[in-house]
């Protein structure tokens, strides 16, 4: 679909994106200093739909503008999709925070990556996460996947209800992402 050549400037391009991202919010955190929006302190369970997926993920703050981030899905038919990684928040006003995540990934899958055996690869993305109103938090992300030979840009966009102050429902779509395009239910339980 893309050459070689596209494929490279895609990469430089993100590249180049999350390290003024980061500088702007390393500049910013500098000046003054600054909390976030949103708690990136919990734990969620999932359910993916076309294809079926379970899965589950958890974020933790390590400082008040990074944190620590994991997630697994599966079919449950001798594949997975997990990854692990580091991020960064930073308000961008009141209402909204720019995230961007680096993540090891671990996968299976006999579709995307024409294989029987596991693969590891990285992930980058860049996000922006806002508040419509006091419950309603909408947002998304969009980042570039290297596994092996499979090599994408990806990307989602969500929608979260916050019920109470510990916990949300949300539902996420994805896009290009190993189990192809999808609707992800999500319940989030802060910690």
């Amino acid at each position: 679909m893309f050459s070689p050549l596209d494929k490279f400037v895609m990469r430089k391009i993100l590249i180049a994106s999350g390290l003024v991202l980061a500088s702007v919010s390393a500049a910013q955190a500098n000046a003054q200093p600054t909390m976030s929006n949103f708690s990136y302190d919990y734990a969620e369970a999932r359910i993916g739909i076309s294809p079926l997926t379970y899965g589950a993920g958890f974020s933790t703050s390590i400082h008040p503008n990074a944190h620590i981030t994991g997630s697994v899905d599966t079919e449950f038919d001798s594949d997975w999709d997990a990854a692990l990684g580091v991020g960064f928040h930073a308000p961008v006003n009141n209402w909204a925070d720019i995230t961007g995540e680096i993540k090891a990934r671990s996968a299976k899958n006999k579709g995307a990556l024409k294989s029987s055996s596991g693969k590891f690869g990285v992930e980058v993305n860049l996000g922006v996460r806002q508040w419509l109103g006091p419950q309603l938090e909408v947002g998304g992300t969009i980042g570039h996947l290297n596994i092996d030979d499979y090599e994408e840009v990806i990307g989602s966009v969500y929608g979260r209800f916050h019920a109470t102050e510990l916990f949300s429902v949300g539902v996420t779509g994805r896009f290009n992402e190993l189990y192809g395009d999808q609707v992800m239910l999500s319940t989030r339980f802060k910690f």
